[in-house]
């Protein structure tokens, strides 16, 4: 099993490198930074159009802030000037998609959600501004 170990490592270094908490830091944000790709992915193909869900935001705020901190950490202005103002849209496109949520009307005909300023029902077509007048 020790000639298994010795492929990977050199000199008790995993992958030639130093694996210490700011490593995995710097690691983790890749991985999070990286896997809001593939949720945008996912969402898209299951919706048959392109779709950018919230978890795609926390996703990036998320990595972009691990990297951001690694970067501070090691002192390293590429890395601190590249994620420090990336917050700035993701908390932007947040907030607009909180907005959004709550101003979505419930239709009364067949319970669905439609955007806020649907004149109609995405579902069923009943008429929502009517919904809205009656203050439903």
């Amino acid at each position: 099993m020790s000639w298994l170990l010795s492929t990977v490592t050199n000199d008790g270094k995993l992958l030639g490198a130093d694996w210490d908490a700011w490593v995995m830091l710097g690691w983790a944000g890749n991985v999070l930074f990286t896997s809001r790709i593939f949720v945008q992915w996912w969402a898209t193909e299951r919706k048959k159009h392109v779709v950018v869900p919230t978890a795609f935001w926390w996703l990036s705020m998320g990595g972009s802030g691990c990297l951001l901190v690694y970067g501070v950490h090691r002192r390293d202005l590429v890395f601190v000037f590249a994620y420090v103002f990336t917050w700035i849209p993701y908390i932007r496109n947040l907030l607009i998609h909180h907005r959004m949520k709550r101003a979505e009307v419930q239709c009364a005909a067949c319970q669905k959600f439609s955007p806020g300023t649907a004149r109609f029902c995405a579902n069923c077509g009943a008429n929502v501004e009517l919904l809205r007048e009656a203050g439903q």
